[in-house]
């Protein structure tokens, strides 16, 4: 059939690459615009969102790099397991600095010395912060108040009322690095965890404070950024079946009724080794 055939038919999750810079959003409407171009399909700016069933499974921040899932075609509706899903990140944080947004896009709201802090010191502090714990979500995020996103309201200068801490879990939790006042840290978190939360704590639990300066999403659910992510050569339909084919045998399979849901709840969540 034809190239238009081909991208219409293509069906279930597969990831991508976002680089740093853009929004996941963003991202995916390039990959949207290069498969339609592609394919050789027109785009009517009002029926766009018909055009082509495409969508993601969690949103990474604009600084942010890593693997960001896709679904495509009827592999949208398996999305919200990926939400649910484990997901690794590589953060790198910096001791002696605090900025509102608790990243390097920020301002800087407070400094504080950090000479003190031993790498002992940030060994001990990460059991704290291992396994099922209470987070305050950051307040500039995307989560909602009314319908729009936090961090829309505080950049009108709405004031905004911290969300309550609500409970995460995280999997695991190590030191890689620290050259003072830098340090970087592999997490493995649960669904709705905040990498920049997790940072800023570590820096007022060691009596200083901490932000994140840079983060990178190097797995979620089964897909991992070496062997799964496509960057932005491999965004064409040929490759892109060839991905969600490899891809389909990482996830479980969808059960045939139902009834079996019921039965066998573990049966759509997404499976991590």
């Amino acid at each position: 059939g034809s190239a238009a055939d081909r991208l219409f038919s293509l069906s279930g999750l597969f990831a991508v690459y976002k680089p740093k810079g853009p929004t996941s959003a963003g991202v995916l409407n390039l990959l949207k615009g290069r498969l339609l171009a592609e394919a050789g399909v027109q785009t009517n700016e009002n029926k766009r969102n018909q055009v082509l069933k495409i969508g993601h499974g969690g949103t990474l921040d604009s600084a942010a790099a890593g693997v960001l899932v896709v679904g495509i075609g009827k592999g949208t509706k398996m999305l919200k397991t990926m939400l649910a899903g484990s997901k690794k990140y590589t953060a790198i944080g910096m001791l002696g600095k605090a900025t509102d947004t608790l990243d390097a896009t920020g301002k800087v709201t407070e400094e504080k010395p950090y000479d003190q802090v031993t790498k002992g010191d940030l060994e001990n502090v990460l059991q704290k912060f291992t396994g099922h714990i209470m987070q305050v979500p950051p307040l500039y995020s995307a989560l909602k108040k009314d319908g729009e996103r936090l961090s829309t309201l505080m950049k009108r200068g709405e004031a905004v009322e911290a969300k309550p801490a609500r409970p995460v879990r995280v999997y695991s939790l190590s030191l890689q690095h620290f050259q003072p006042p830098l340090f970087t840290l592999d997490v493995e978190c649960g669904g709705g965890f905040y990498v920049r939360s997790l940072v800023s704590d570590i820096g007022k639990e060691l009596s200083t404070c901490a932000t994140m300066q840079e983060l990178t999403r190097t797995k979620q659910g089964p897909f991992t950024l070496e062997e799964h992510a496509l960057h932005e050569d491999k965004w064409t339909i040929d490759e892109i079946a060839r991905s969600l084919e490899h891809c389909t045998s990482l996830l479980p399979r969808e059960p045939s009724h139902k009834k079996l849901k019921t039965d066998h709840p573990g049966e759509t969540a997404v499976i991590c080794e």
